[in-house]
């Protein structure tokens, strides 16, 4: 289990207390459509589901950067499971927290073309961001019988209606390597349109070997980044 900094125990406090509709499903029963959508995926085990204490922090400071216009969010529900010793469950969790953001996206598109979608994820929620918008998901050898269960790419048309992809410490390419899953391969529709933000030193991200977090990998929702992502999404929202 990922150990929380006080100071992060503190900010969940507040931002429930006073944000924690950002996160619930009253935001797809809204009447209209919002002029933007936040779809997060929060990290392994992440306080605040569905959102997590870094989807709350950054919903927020994109608020934040877009004074008058509505800004929903959907927090992937998904199982954010620790349980990486029965590998197969695992990756059908992820694969089915995959298909819910496509299907959030595809569903955004279909019934509120004019709102933009943000794709965002924190941890292995930036894994399941990613592999949304794949280019293409190669399985290991020893994994080929399971190519069935893979979610297909999303569609290329739909890159019109998502904004921006955000990943807070994604899983670096080494990581991802060392445990055997798929790179995390975004397509070309959707490259131009994504960042990524990783602390320095951050083992998950920072191409450490294979290992449990640190503490620096619990920072992303009160070291600034979210703000800094937000302004990201505001030039493109």
């Amino acid at each position: 289990m990922i150990t929380r900094l006080g100071i992060v125990a503190a900010s969940l406090i507040a931002a429930v207390a006073g944000s924690v509709i950002a996160g619930s499903p009253a935001a797809e029963a809204r009447p209209g459509c919002p002029d933007v959508e936040v779809v997060f995926a929060r990290g392994t085990i992440e306080p605040a589901p569905p959102l997590g204490l870094t989807g709350l922090s950054f919903v927020e400071a994109v608020r934040s950067q877009l004074p008058g216009k509505s800004v929903a969010a959907y927090g992937v529900p998904y199982p954010a499971s620790d349980q990486f010793g029965n590998r197969l469950k695992f990756a059908r969790t992820v694969a089915d927290g995959v298909r819910t953001t496509q299907n959030r996206v595809k569903y955004l598109s279909a019934k509120c073309p004019g709102t933009k979608v943000v794709l965002g994820g924190y941890s292995q929620g930036a894994v399941v961001a990613g592999y949304a918008v794949h280019a293409g998901l190669d399985l290991p050898a020893q994994y080929a019988a399971y190519d069935r269960f893979v979610p297909p790419p999303l569609p290329a048309s739909l890159s019109r209606n998502v904004a921006a992809i955000v990943f807070f410490g994604a899983p670096s390419d080494r990581f991802i390597t060392d445990i055997g899953a798929p790179p995390v391969r975004v397509s070309t529709p959707y490259r131009g349109k994504t960042v990524r933000y990783c602390v320095a030193g951050d083992t998950i991200c920072d191409g450490s070997p294979v290992g449990g977090p640190n503490a620096l990998h619990t920072l992303y929702s009160v070291n600034g980044m979210t703000l800094d992502a937000a302004r990201f999404v505001a030039r493109r929202a």
